[in-house]
């Protein structure tokens, strides 16, 4: 669960050392209980509020050290426990604060994991019935998905989710904001286009890469976007790497993780992960194009799973659509025969990307291309799926964003992009959509001439 005895006063300062995680002991009763989550709340509070370093990376940290700062000790002690929520409800679990800033996570003997600390949190208030209707639907992506493409109902949502009266209503109903940005959504979905994929051609392995892809579409291109899995498809088979749609999927978990819904996290787990398992025992390895749903597969699910040995299959097997390229690129097998130059791009680095630990994969692809100049921006959106569309946190959201949209216009690009569609579209949306936002691996395809 987490949880440390060591006392803050004995033990060093800093570490110099790699981070690693400990496996979430969530079937355990004991990680459900409010008095020891409080008094672990309270242990990693007082260490937040003497170091300050992650204030700039979300609303989680201002909240804890306003709340430190008007308490009447000044200190961790003045503040009330039933407080506490107001800390755990601004984290949207991007794991920069563990992954970037935080320098007590494990192996230091203080043993901080913030982001898992706010889920173990979250998951207590979940069991104990606390969510709400609205968050519940607002995190059934799959559900949601399914219903708003159907053909005869796809243009009756489209065309309410533009209208001005319908949405005060959502605001009223689900807590959408009304000028938040929703996703449009296509009864013509990236399972629908790309279904005659067949995966023929010749697997030539490289690095870490077996040379023939399965996609995963995730939830939010598959009906929404999905133009960057079609690229996605087309520059891998550009580049003689077979490629097909995994044989059936659902959500990846990532929403019901972020409500702290792990019984429903467990659900799709087992839906997905026996099909990607057999894939890749087949000689598959797996892409997606949205990085939170990758991330959920390399990180969350063999952290709650760490016995499984077919979670941690997936775990080595799927990869970042740039991370897989860069791989075949070292090994000499990337077609670098690009026919446009791309001139400057912003490129924003979103969270769930970064925390892979992979490296700027995109840039450096994107940077074989000549005449492209690629100026990176690794700062959050502040989107996070529901936070940037939920009445209660599109203020603060849009205040996150604020520093990557005022970075875009200095750039001054001819192209604006995202990893993340979700992000970029929440940056441009702060824009005026000038620029709009693109997919890298839309601009990649572009370059590419195909």
């Amino acid at each position: 669960m987490c949880m440390s005895t060591v006392s803050p006063v004995t033990a060093r300062e800093g570490s110099l050392e790699a981070p690693t995680r400990h496996p979430l002991d969530w079937k355990n009763p004991a990680f459900y209980d409010q008095a020891a989550i409080d008094a672990e709340l309270e242990r990693v509070f007082d260490i937040c509020h003497g170091c300050r370093r992650c204030v700039s990376l979300c609303q989680a940290f201002p909240t804890l050290f306003d709340l430190v700062d008007a308490s009447s000790t000044m200190e961790i002690d003045g503040v009330a426990k039933a407080d506490y929520a107001k800390v755990v409800e601004q984290c949207y679990l991007c794991d920069l604060c563990y992954q970037t800033k935080c320098p007590y996570v494990p192996p230091h003997a203080w043993n901080v994991d913030f982001p898992h600390l706010m889920l173990r949190a979250k998951a207590a208030a979940h069991k104990r019935g606390e969510t709400g209707a609205a968050a519940k639907i607002l995190s059934s992506t799959n559900a949601v998905g399914r219903l708003a493409t159907i053909p005869v109902v796809v243009n009756a949502v489209n065309a309410l989710n533009r209208n001005d009266s319908a949405r005060k209503l959502l605001e009223k109903t689900l807590g959408v904001h009304r000028e938040a940005r929703v996703p449009a959504y296509t009864s013509r979905t990236a399972r629908k286009r790309l279904k005659q994929l067949d995966g023929t051609g010749e697997a030539r392995p490289a690095g870490r890469t077996r040379g023939k892809v399965a996609l995963f579409a995730t939830c939010y291109c598959n009906y929404s976007t999905p133009e960057p899995v079609e690229d996605l498809a087309a520059v891998l088979r550009h580049n003689g790497i077979p490629v097909r749609l995994v044989e059936r999927e659902a959500c990846c978990g990532m929403p019901k993780l972020e409500l702290g819904d792990l019984d429903a996290v467990e659900k799709y787990k087992n839906i997905n992960v026996p099909v990607l398992a057999a894939a890749i025992r087949d000689g598959w390895d797996i892409a997606a194009t949205v990085p939170s749903c990758v991330l959920m597969f390399k990180q969350e699910l063999p952290l709650m799973f760490p016995d499984d040995a077919d979670v941690a299959l997936v775990k080595r097997h799927i990869f970042d659509p740039f991370e897989y390229l860069w791989q075949r690129h070292q090994a000499g097998l990337l077609n670098t025969d690009f026919k446009h130059a791309l001139g400057k791009i912003a490129y924003h680095a979103p969270c769930h990307q970064r925390v892979q630990n992979i490296g700027p994969k995109t840039r450096d692809v994107l940077a074989l291309v000549p005449g492209t100049e690629i100026q990176s921006i690794e700062r959050c959106s502040g989107h996070d799926g529901t936070y940037g569309v939920k009445a209660k946190t599109y203020t603060l959201s849009r205040k996150i964003a604020k520093p990557v949209e005022q970075r875009v216009a200095q750039i001054a690009p001819a192209h604006f992009a995202s990893d993340c569609p979700m992000a970029g579209s929440h940056i441009a949306h702060g824009l005026g959509d000038a620029p709009r936002a693109e997919s890298p691996i839309s601009l990649l395809r572009r370059a590419y001439g195909i």
